[in-house]
Order: C-alpha cells, then sequence, then structure tokens
C-alpha cells in the first residue's frame, strides 16, 4: 500500500492490538481470473515465527480455500480495519489563518501477507472455534461455549467447514491520523471529533489522534 513514512506503523505490538481489536480481516487471494476476497473473522498467534500467525476457518462451501490448497506458494493478503472519519478542514486553525486545507479521511489498518495453508482435521477445527469462541465470548456476563451444544451437532458443524493458517511474512500498518497536520489542526480535529457525541467511532478517533499525534505528551 502506499506508505508516507509519516504514517508508517512497524511496532510489533500497535499491529498486533489493532488485529485483536478488529479481526475480522479481509482476505485477498489472487487467482487466473482476478483477486477474491472474503470477510473472515481470524485469530493471531504472534508468537510463532518471525511475524505471528493467524488461524481462521471457512465454509466448505466456499471455493476461496480451493484456490489456496491449489496455488500453495502464492502469498495471501489479510487487511485489518480500524475505525475511521471523515475530517472537515473547519475543525483547522489553518483553514482560518490561510484558507489553503481541504478535506480528508482518517484512518488506521494492517496489511498482512503471507503463505496460507488448507487444514481439514477435525481435532485443529474443534481447537479453532473454541479458541475463536473463548476469544470473544470471555468478557460476557453469560459467555456461550461450544460444548453448550450438543457434541453430535458441533461435530456436524465441523465438517462443513475448512480451516486457514497463514504463517505471516510480512506485516505493515498504516495510522493515518493527522500527523501531518500543524499541531492546532491536530487540536482542533480532537474537539470537533469530541463534539460528534453520537459517533462512536468518532470518539475512539480521537484518542487515536492524540496518541499517535503526539498530543498526549504536550
Amino acid at each position: 500500500m502506499y506508505q508516507p513514512p509519516l504514517f508508517r506503523e512497524t511496532r510489533p505490538d500497535i499491529l498486533h492490538a489493532l488485529i485483536r481489536a478488529h479481526p475480522l480481516g479481509l482476505m485477498i487471494s489472487a487467482t487466473p481470473d482476478g483477486p477474491i476476497a472474503d470477510t473472515v473473522p481470524f485469530l493471531l498467534e504472534p508468537d510463532v515465527g518471525p511475524h505471528g500467525r493467524l488461524n481462521a476457518h471457512v465454509a466448505r462451501a466456499n471455493p476461496h480455500w480451493r484456490q489456496i490448497a491449489d496455488n500453495p506458494a502464492l502469498p495471501v493478503l489479510v487487511v485489518f480495519q480500524s475505525v475511521n472519519t471523515y475530517i472537515t478542514p473547519s475543525w483547522y486553525e489553518t483553514k482560518r489563518e490561510t484558507g489553503k486545507v481541504v478535506p480528508t479521511w482518517n484512518y488506521a489498518m494492517v496489511q498482512v501477507r503471507g503463505t496460507a495453508r488448507v487444514i481439514e482435521n477435525a481435532d485443529w477445527l474443534a481447537g479453532q472455534i473454541r479458541a475463536l469462541t473463548t476469544r470473544h465470548e470471555g468478557g460476557r456476563a453469560e459467555p456461550w461455549a461450544v460444548s453448550d451444544a450438543p457434541d453430535a451437532y458441533i461435530a456436524s458443524q465441523i465438517k462443513g467447514i475448512v480451516g486457514i493458517e497463514i504463517d505471516i511474512t510480512d506485516i505493515d500498518g498504516k495510522w493515518k491520523v493527522s500527523q501531518n497536520r500543524p499541531v492546532a489542526d491536530r487540536i482542533g480535529v480532537v474537539a470537533g471529533l469530541q463534539a460528534e457525541q453520537d459517533n462512536a467511532a468518532a470518539q475512539e478517533m480521537a484518542g487515536i489522534v492524540r496518541t499517535f499525534g503526539g498530543l498526549d505528551e504536550a
């Protein structure tokens, strides 16, 4: 992806944190007929290999896994997207000073490339769905567990899915969150976003701009 140096993020802990917070990734593979893409919830194993590993599953009826199985040498791309917000130039101090401003969009994302493998082993699939469920049910007041469903039912569901394991060979982050604007403009962006009190994405982005725009240190 296009990466101005000011927006590039390389710290593994920051990259991994975005994946954990926004685990529904867009998995993209190349085919002779053009690229194919599917949204898939992933689990990250950060300590496997130099950059970590992603685990997921897809429906057996989904042809994407066959493309991966038939082309093991072709890398896959997975895109994880955080919150994103429109930024009006009306928030900039520069607008009042010179008028030389235009709208933009703030966002944070991680792109992962890696070697994918298809896994059809029932024990691996059972472990993957237990881990995925535990990850997303753990904080609930009454968490659902795979064991809450009948064993025969879960076994039948496992027959309908196929596992995907991606060893990460390259991971790149882009935090385009107003770092290129003067401090006064960044302060204006935070104030403008915080004023949108009914917009959860705006509230989250305000915090991101403060942190990555160096305002928390001011």
